[in-house]
């Protein structure tokens, strides 16, 4: 056993002894292999986002994810979580992912992770980013597991799905599955006709009130950018946080050629929030209501933080109603 990993099991065994006395006695009585417990003999080092030079199994078998990007990306790849974080608003992962994720456990929120039922999975690699609170959590997760923070706040959505990739040893998958989309994207600009260069304005509905979402360099924004469409003034450039609110008295700031409109939950949540924000003084007239060009969307894979899996939603639900 290696002087880190020898390292890693006394401290897991210590944060055990105060969180469970029946995790403390799981993570005892495995102290003769590492195989066991998931670290195995094979191992490789990558460097995460934060410069850290990460010592990871070659072929993990028990990953956690803790971040809605790192969960995307890891089923985008074919790998399965046996622990994963909330979506962002809801209680269990994400609702575009919830399919794929099967038997996952919830273990953490964006804002943090619950250290005793991560450690019960014993996993063999923790995966997240900047996009959740758990960042500040990290050398307590890796004193469970080795821990890689896969991207910064606001970092390509693209580059950040390669890191996540990388830790997971399959980044051959992964530039495979971005030339897919990049070729699916050239084909839909091509049939933009008159919608090319349209100006798309993305919301999320809640608390009565519209907010914007998908500005800078994430999966809905630089896919809008790749496709040449134009944003309202207000949704250009990289965003102050990860939605903005916007005031009903400024409605209007919201409007352009097309509005595409959801929550954080499904297709179902936004079109009830739809159907209120159709009560809402001036929402009528605004221009992509007049003209039917209103797009209900699931919410839950444009609105929040995301990787290939809701790129692809987003690239669909455009070709969609602008590529027709």
């Amino acid at each position: 056993m290696s002087p880190a990993r020898a390292a890693r099991r006394t401290v897991l065994t210590s944060a055990a002894a105060v969180v469970a006395g029946a995790l403390l006695l799981t993570a005892c009585g495995d102290d003769d292999g590492d195989d066991a417990a998931g670290q195995g003999s094979d191992s490789r080092q990558v460097t995460d986002a934060t410069g850290r030079k990460v010592d990871v199994p070659a072929a993990p078998k028990k990953v956690v994810t803790l971040s809605e990007p790192t969960l995307d990306a890891a089923l985008a790849l074919g790998v399965q979580p046996v622990g994963a974080t909330a979506g962002r608003g809801q209680q269990g992962v994400s609702t575009y992912l919830a399919d794929k994720a099967g038997k996952a456990e919830v273990v953490a929120t964006v804002a943090e992770a619950d250290m005793e039922k991560l450690a019960a999975l014993q996993p063999d690699l923790i995966l997240l980013d900047e996009t959740t609170a758990v960042k500040g959590q990290v050398a307590k997760l890796e004193s469970i597991a080795p821990t890689v923070v896969t991207a910064k706040l606001n970092e390509d959505w693209k580059k950040a799905f390669t890191a996540t990739a990388d830790a997971l040893n399959r980044k051959a998958e992964a530039d495979k599955l971005l030339a897919g989309f990049d070729s699916d994207v050239t084909a839909t600009k091509g049939k933009l006709g008159k919608n090319a260069g349209a100006v798309v304005s993305v919301v999320r509905w809640q608390n009565k009130a519209p907010s914007v979402v998908g500005r800078g360099k994430n999966h809905v924004g630089s896919t809008l950018t790749a496709l040449g469409l134009d944003r309202p003034a207000g949704q250009r450039g990289q965003g102050t946080g990860h939605s903005e609110p916007v005031s009903l008295e400024k409605l209007s700031t919201i409007d352009g050629d097309w509005l595409f409109f959801g929550t954080l939950g499904d297709r179902a949540d936004g079109e009830k929030a739809y159907a209120d924000a159709r009560k809402v003084p001036n929402f009528g007239r605004l221009k992509a209501e007049q003209e039917g060009h209103v797009e209900v969307v699931q919410g839950s894979a444009w609105n929040s933080a995301g990787g290939p899996l809701a790129a692809r939603i987003v690239l669909d639900d455009l070709t969609k109603a602008l590529a027709s």
